[in-house]
């Protein structure tokens, strides 16, 4: 059988960027430290800095660690927000599939 795929979540993802993008360690020292795949952070790393780079050119200062630190509490937030949506939506749909019955109204 085969192993199942582990999922990370955003935050993760780029907080372990920013452990090779700020600290200038290798892709594969921090990767062995996480005990993640190289190629994924790489893939990660890259996207942060393509991201960081977006960033870079419609304002003239970098993320403050305060800021960083909202902008990743609002991103779980959001994640968690839309959990909770795609709950209710599935429980909305499993109850309008099941009409009450004329016993229950009484």
């Amino acid at each position: 059988m085969g192993a199942t795929r582990r999922k990370f979540t955003l935050e993760f993802r780029i907080e372990a960027a920013h452990r090779v993008i700020d600290t200038g360690r290798s892709v594969r020292e921090v990767a062995n430290e996480l005990s993640v795949l190289e190629n994924s952070l790489s893939k990660w790393v890259r996207d942060e800095r393509r991201r960081l780079d977006a960033v870079a050119g419609t304002s003239d200062e970098p993320l403050t660690p305060a800021e960083r630190a909202e902008l990743i509490r609002l991103r779980r937030q959001v994640a968690e927000q839309e959990k909770d949506l795609a709950f209710l939506g599935k429980a909305a749909a499993y109850f309008a599939s099941k009409p009450p019955s004329p016993k229950d109204l009484r």
